[in-house]
């Protein structure tokens, strides 16, 4: 895994097996088969990589096709500046940003392991389904 800075952003890229891992970590299989996860950007996106090798960016909450954009990453991993306080962790907003959770609230803020964001991941991506699915049905 390399992290770092690059310009204004933060970015994670992962290589070879993280790729699988971080992959069934997100259960990207399950809410945008056909794609892998190939790093986050700023915190807030997954970055992830289609079967042709395109590379696309979607919000972590919701993880959705409708929300996937094409994006390019900006540097190779070499170029991309550690900064020894956010390595290994990752920005949570608590109550995401889709759920209404305000951005800029200090106590809607946590920093998270990988295993604990795909955790958090999962559990507000399964919300966002039950409360898509209720709308659905009304």
């Amino acid at each position: 895994m390399d992290e770092g800075w690059h310009e204004d952003q933060y970015l994670i890229m992962f290589s070879g097996d993280e790729i699988e891992a971080a992959t069934n970590r997100y259960n990207c299989q399950k809410y945008l088969p056909g794609y892998e996860v190939v790093g986050l950007a700023g915190w807030d996106d997954l970055l992830v990589r289609d079967s042709t090798g395109e590379t696309y960016s979607v919000p972590a909450v919701p993880l959705v096709q409708e929300r996937v954009a094409k994006w390019s990453f900006p540097c190779t991993p070499d170029a991309l500046q550690p900064d020894e306080k956010f390595t290994g962790k990752i920005k949570w907003y608590l109550t995401p940003i889709v759920f209404g959770g305000d951005p800029e609230a200090s106590d809607n803020l946590a920093w998270l392991t990988h295993e604990q964001h795909g955790e958090a991941m999962t559990w507000w991506n399964e919300k966002f389904l039950d409360v898509k699915a209720s709308q659905t049905t009304k």
